[in-house]
């Protein structure tokens, strides 16, 4: 009998394939979705080649953490299919064949108007104690297997039967086992500071939670001018995790201010997005570098034909000139990349488009083209806006080509962000 909600999972992909650079395990991610539903905390992920000895040996090992382990692959019924082998090493049983499972998948091949070859019988054999799970969109059945208190689940690895099978043969018994177990997340974005700055000023914060009555457990995702905090909590009453968790964001988001940009789960195109929105303001871009990237991202979220007017890609100086009204004088006095060519190709591109706010890029994204006093990277930003809402930075940035100009579009983001919300430049 259970005497507590299952907790805590594991999934292993089974199949050779996926070692290699040609296949990848996309099943996690759906399962790891819907077992988090649940209440379930996945603690690990694993890709096991089709033997038999290695995948009993990672079943044996995620059964000493977890709960339910569930497995993608290896049902099928050639050699190398070797799933059903490893469950039953594991639970140290034996087959026994399933007549109404023969008969099932020697229909279907009767359906096709084809006789089953031999090796599909061997599908039909179960591991004593375990279950066979209905696959009514192949051949291979699933197996849900209680261990004690444990669960150990075999999944086809066809999305299109995986799908299906959990839906409707394990969430409905996973749900009754997990009952009473919540899982919560929360995630926190930043930008214009490193990962180590984001840890710097984050990990004395929530090492203290550690120790904390919900547990908060606390993980940094680094991105191309991005950092992410992921924060979790486990337990049975919702309320008091949301509270928790709650609190603790308010408390990372006040230290980190202003490089906070989200705390709902918005990408930061998403939030400038929604200022310009609210403030009415109808945005342009003249972009060198970047080459439409920047318009590009905002064009992507729906609805943005309200807040976006147009642009120029202005890749040539004579296009600066012409289309922007950028002084010949100016490219000649201070460079091409320069502050002083970012606020004028701003300048230009809002005066010529009649918008609240114009967007100057241009930099150096290499490989080629820097100089000592300006290396790759090198980067020059202007917001031109109504009023004081103008401001103008340069920055150097990490990478190669395609990073550089990522990583350009998203400073450029966080500079309109921040004009629009008059925060800190720095």
């Amino acid at each position: 009998m259970v005497t507590k909600p299952l907790r805590f999972a594991e999934i292993l992909a089974v199949g050779s394939e996926l070692l290699t650079p040609f296949r990848s395990d996309t099943n996690s991610l759906y399962l790891t979705a819907r077992l988090n539903e649940l209440g379930l905390d996945v603690r690990g992920k694993s890709v096991v080649l089709d033997d038999r000895a290695t995948l009993a040996a990672a079943l044996r090992g995620a059964l000493t953490r977890a709960d339910v382990v569930v497995t993608t692959g290896g049902l099928g019924p050639t050699d190398d299919d070797v799933t059903r082998e490893a469950v039953a090493d594991v639970a140290g049983v034996a087959f026994e064949e399933d007549p109404a499972l023969l008969a099932a998948i020697e229909a279907r091949f009767a359906r096709r108007g084809i006789r089953m070859p031999s090796i599909n019988a061997r599908q039909a054999q179960v591991p004593k104690g375990a279950a066979a799970l209905e696959n009514p969109n192949g051949t291979a059945p699933g197996l849900w297997f209680k261990i004690g208190e444990q669960v150990l689940v075999a999944l086809p690895g066809p999305p299109r039967e995986l799908k299906p099978m959990f839906e409707v043969s394990v969430l409905p018994r996973l749900r009754d086992l997990c009952a009473g177990a919540v899982l919560r997340r929360r995630t926190l974005k930043t930008t214009g500071r490193s990962e180590s700055h984001v840890e710097e000023i984050a990990q004395p914060i929530y090492t203290t939670w550690l120790q904390s009555d919900p547990v908060i457990s606390t993980t940094i995702l680094a991105a191309p001018g991005q950092v992410e905090l992921h924060l979790a909590a486990q337990g049975e009453d919702a309320s008091v995790l949301d509270r928790a968790l709650d609190d603790a964001v308010h408390k990372l988001e006040a230290a980190l201010a202003p490089a906070v940009f989200s705390i709902d789960g918005r990408t930061l195109e998403e939030v400038v997005g929604a200022l310009l929105l609210e403030r009415g303001f109808k945005l342009s871009a003249a972009e060198s570098c970047t080459a439409g990237l920047l318009l590009g991202a905002l064009t992507d979220v729906s609805g943005s034909s309200a807040w976006i007017e147009g642009g120029v890609v202005a890749y040539a100086n004579e296009v600066k000139v012409q289309a922007l009204d950028v002084p010949a004088a100016l490219i000649d006095t201070h460079g091409a990349v320069s502050e002083p060519v970012a606020q004028a190709m701003a300048d230009g591109v809002r005066r010529r488009l009649k918008t609240d706010l114009g967007v100057g890029i241009t930099g150096i994204a290499g490989p080629t083209g820097g100089t000592e006093a300006k290396p790759v990277g090198t980067v020059a930003l202007a917001v031109s806006g109504p009023g004081d809402r103008s401001v103008v930075r340069m920055v150097r940035l990490p990478g190669d080509r395609t990073t550089v100009r990522r990583m350009a579009v998203q400073a450029a983001l966080d500079l309109i962000r921040r004009v629009l919300t008059d925060a800190d430049y720095n």
